[in-house]
């Protein structure tokens, strides 16, 4: 059994990630801005959409919320990880798709509009089903339980933290792009590519900030991580092929399934774990690498026709 643990002779459950309260509130609003572009770009139909393929959503609803955090609990046990590290990896399981799903699935010559309503139906149920799924995971798990019990951490908390940063937005933004569709469909573009930078350059500067400890621990958390997101893209691509769904309905859900929202299981982390070691570094490394990785299958994707079948042409 591989032991992680020891890559390091200190104990990364016992550090602290720095970030001030403003920062905190600048990732809230960025997250939250994240899910309100998502939102710009999702109509009523997209849900009308996802009820006509009802195969397809059972199946991404079933990886997502029910598989990849079982599988994940399971990984975390094989590798033998720390507590903090066992959580971090749950959290981010447990977190909704992002929009960086879609544009992968653009790129890879997938089918976007299932990706846009895998997206929106995932994240809708994450608002409830996030918060329960991470209560029951964590607190089976037989290192990173203490942590839950020592910080009390409610899923009822998290929920309300949950239905801030995702659910208001996401009713603001379907009800302009519902009132006014043009004006969501030009604000969509600018409100995601800003939202996503900023993210990106809100991390940076949080690894910036705590250098030292990021090159200290870094390596407990690599080799996780790059396992986790591995599995994860192969759970979504290995159930849509189970499932018999099309070429360009199995781009989608693999990246749909594979890709998470690390910026929110990073805000979580410093709402209620106080930036706890192995957490933070689980949900921040997974944010540059799973859109690392991604790009890397989504390119070859590209590059390779999309099968035909009955219910398809060629794209």
């Amino acid at each position: 059994m591989t032991d992680l643990a020891l890559l390091s002779a200190a104990d990364v459950d016992a550090i602290s990630i720095s970030f001030n309260e403003s920062s905190l509130t600048l990732l809230k609003i960025v997250i939250g801005t994240i899910l309100f572009g998502i939102a710009l770009d999702t109509r009523l139909e997209d849900f009308r959409a996802a009820a006509r393929k009802p195969v397809a959503m059972g199946v991404a609803i079933a990886g997502q919320f029910l598989l990849l955090p079982a599988i994940t609990f399971v990984l975390t046990l094989m590798l033998n990880v720390r507590g903090s590290v066992a959580l971090g990896m749950i959290l981010v399981a447990c977190c909704p798709p992002g929009n960086v799903s879609n544009i992968l699935t653009h790129r890879a010559r997938g089918d976007v509009a299932l990706s846009v309503a895998m997206t929106s139906v995932g994240n809708v149920l994450a608002i409830f089903l996030m918060p329960l799924n991470f209560a029951f995971w964590g607190g089976l798990h037989p290192t990173g339980q203490d942590f839950l019990a020592d910080i009390e951490v409610s899923p009822w908390d998290m929920l309300s933290e949950v239905l801030l940063v995702i659910g208001l937005p996401f009713v603001l933004g379907i009800t302009i792009a519902r009132l006014w569709p043009k004006v969501a469909a030009r604000a969509h573009g600018i409100v995601s590519k800003v939202a996503f930078l900023a993210l990106g350059a809100i991390i940076l500067v949080g690894i910036s900030s705590n250098w030292d400890v990021f090159v200290d621990y870094i390596g407990v958390v690599v080799l996780a991580v790059f396992l986790h997101d591995a599995l994860a893209m192969a759970l979504g691509y290995g159930i849509a092929r189970g499932a018999r769904l099309s070429d360009r309905s199995t781009r989608a859900m693999t990246f749909e399934v594979g890709i998470r929202n690390a910026g929110l299981g990073l805000l979580l982390v410093f709402e209620f774990f106080d930036g706890l070691g192995g957490m933070a570094l689980v949900a921040a490394w997974w944010g540059i690498w799973d859109i690392i990785a991604g790009l890397v299958v989504a390119t070859l994707w590209a590059r390779r026709p999309v099968r035909a079948d009955k219910k398809e042409v060629p794209a």
